[in-house]
């Protein structure tokens, strides 16, 4: 690859900078905290059960999904890999009769996440290498072809295995933090922050990774490199 090249398919996300991050969250924070937190009191006042208003009020990021799905027509790795964990999270909410257990549940898909980030670095390329190829390119096959080409790189390479402990490690301590949490506070506290933290924690994370990708770039660049 030359010097050129990997210029010309550096990362654009990275580009675009935390702030545009933040707008292109509006949607997933509208769908997973603001319906699905109004839509477990609604129904509780309604007479609905706990559980059964933790898994219905669960659907929203499923409506989610299908409207990025109408719009492109098809899911990605990632869009699948959130489906999965939906699936996941509705059908052992269903599954318990307890709102406290329910409510761990919900630290169930983020587990999975950070466990799933952990395992990966047993494979060939970390689960962090394709979310930044979904977050990091324009999604053209130009776009993607340039970032699997950066794979060739040794600091890109390091610089994706570091990301995804970082992930897999941060996203375990918060389902730590939310299961005692459950135990601490009281339920109709609970479910509100059982659906922000994970939002807050993923908007740091986000926010750190753009920090440290620019941070890498820039100690490459001084040491006559385009990227890392």
């Amino acid at each position: 690859m030359t010097q050129q090249q990997t210029t010309a398919t550096a990362p654009t996300g990275e580009r675009a900078g935390f702030g545009a991050f933040l707008k292109s969250m509006l949607p997933t924070i509208f769908f997973n905290l603001i319906l699905t937190t109004v839509t477990y009191f609604v129904l509780t006042q309604y007479g609905i059960g706990p559980v059964a208003a933790l898994a219905i009020s669960g659907l929203w990021p499923a409506v989610e999904l299908a409207i990025v799905y109408a719009k492109q027509r098809r899911l990605d790795e990632l869009s699948l890999f959130v489906l999965i964990l939906l699936v996941i999270g509705i059908a052992s909410s269903l599954a318990f009769n307890s709102p406290k257990v329910a409510l761990i549940k919900d630290s169930a898909p983020t587990a999975l996440f950070g466990i799933v980030c952990l395992g990966s670095l047993l494979f060939p390329r970390p689960l962090m290498f394709f979310f930044g190829r979904r977050f990091g390119t324009d999604g053209t096959p130009a776009g993607i072809k340039g970032w699997n080409d950066l794979w060739e790189l040794k600091g890109f390479r390091s610089t994706q295995y570091f990301l995804t402990v970082v992930w897999g490690v941060v996203l375990l301590a918060e389902v730590g933090t939310r299961t005692v949490l459950v135990f601490l506070l009281p339920l109709t506290v609970m479910v509100a922050i059982s659906q922000q933290l994970p939002i807050a924690v993923i908007i740091g994370l986000v926010g750190w990774t753009m920090w440290y990708a620019r941070r890498r770039q820039r100690m490459a660049a001084a040491r006559g490199f385009q990227t890392v």
